[in-house]
């Protein structure tokens, strides 16, 4: 999960609300229990500790959810009075809850709102390409791409007259599968896309594949159909679902591999929480791994003002320097300090042939160097 719009969330010191809120139930009575929703959030927040600004801000934005046809549930994280993101979720909460911390709390958006690929369906035949883009929230056309429309059959004919035919036949498809590769780079490159689904005859599929530029290649899953075919909704989902696995399942793998010393005794990740304060506070975390239910994510350490001033104890940021400290969970901590680096974080479950105390404690985190 890339980080970088969690910026605003980094400005301004806290303390912090931390809204949770699942907006899945719709019924004939879901405004009312909305509104109640709201009000029992800036309640807890209250008792909390919250200002009374924060909690009406809180109110507010989650009233105002109360005709929302999300399908899943958003976020709020607040602070002095205004809402300052509110990013949807791609995942239910099991429950609605508020926290009002130092930090905000932003873990559970990896599980929750990270792994949500944004991908592309292509289909793909021989006179060109239509584009949908699809999402957690739905889909929108995204163009398409129309190539030469003749010739585009071969003939049913063996003789050697109609060679000069059946070779401009092959051109065309040949043309018409740089063009589309063209078009989808580009619009992969425009919307973001984690994914490129590409639906059609085999053929069509391999020949655009092949056209794509290498960076692609990852990306790419090929769904076989016949010429206009389209895929369902759950067809979809589950190639998305597919995808999250298997990336999480190949990071995992990297880190295993990379947690191992080299000949010099160097290793290029860690794991572990006083060994990952002391990579982020030196800026080496080039990716953060995070097991939510691994002991470790909420663990008590210490920060500063600033994204690099954390610590086991207290007494360490004075140490530092840093007159003014914090406790604040571990997750968040850590995943302030990616922000601040620009490092992407990711949510891994066990399989079951992984160890089981990959990353020990439920934190890891690959290096920029060693």
């Amino acid at each position: 999960m890339e980080l970088a719009f969690l910026h605003p969330l980094y400005e301004r010191p806290g303390p912090w609300a931390s809204v949770y809120v699942d907006t899945s139930r719709h019924t004939e009575h879901t405004p009312q229990e909305r509104r109640l929703t709201a009000q029992a959030m800036a309640r807890e927040l209250a008792d909390q500790g919250a200002d009374e600004a924060t909690c009406q801000a809180v109110r507010r934005a989650l009233e105002e959810l109360r005709h929302s046809t999300e399908p899943h549930g958003r976020a709020l994280f607040a602070r002095d009075g205004k809402v300052v993101l509110d990013p949807p979720l791609a995942r239910s909460p099991q429950r609605d809850w508020a926290r009002w911390a130092p930090l905000p709390r932003v873990a559970p958006l990896l599980e929750l709102a990270g792994e949500d690929p944004v991908c592309i369906v292509a289909y793909v035949d021989r006179r060109g390409a239509d584009f949908e883009l699809r999402s957690a929230l739905g889909r929108d056309d995204a163009g398409g791409v129309t190539g030469r429309q003749w010739p585009l059959h071969r003939t049913g004919s063996v003789d050697w007259s109609e060679r000069h035919f059946q070779l401009r036949v092959e051109n065309t498809w040949e043309h018409n599968a740089a063009e589309i590769a063209d078009a989808l780079a580009v619009c992969q490159e425009e919307t973001g896309a984690d994914l490129l689904i590409l639906v059609g005859e085999e053929r069509e599929q391999r020949s655009v594949r092949r056209r794509l530029p290498q960076r692609l290649h990852d990306l790419v899953v090929e769904a076989s159909r016949g010429a206009g075919s389209r895929l369902l909704d759950e067809d979809v989902e589950r190639i998305r679902t597919d995808h999250i696995h298997e990336r999480a399942a190949a990071e995992l793998e990297r880190f295993l591999a990379a947690r191992d010393p080299d000949d010099e005794g160097r290793a290029g990740a860690v794991e572990g929480v006083p060994a990952l304060i002391e990579a982020a506070r030196e800026h080496r975390i080039d990716e953060l791994l995070i097991r939510p239910d691994g002991p470790d994510a909420h663990r008590e350490v210490w920060i500063g003002e600033d994204p690099d001033q954390l610590a086991v104890r207290r007494t360490d940021l004075k140490v530092l320097g840093e007159q003014n400290s914090w406790s604040a969970r571990a997750d968040d901590a850590l995943i302030r300090s990616a922000v601040a680096t620009d490092a992407p974080a990711l949510a891994v479950s066990l399989a079951p042939d992984t160890p089981q105390d990959a990353p020990v404690g439920g934190l890891g985190a690959l290096l920029r160097w060693k």
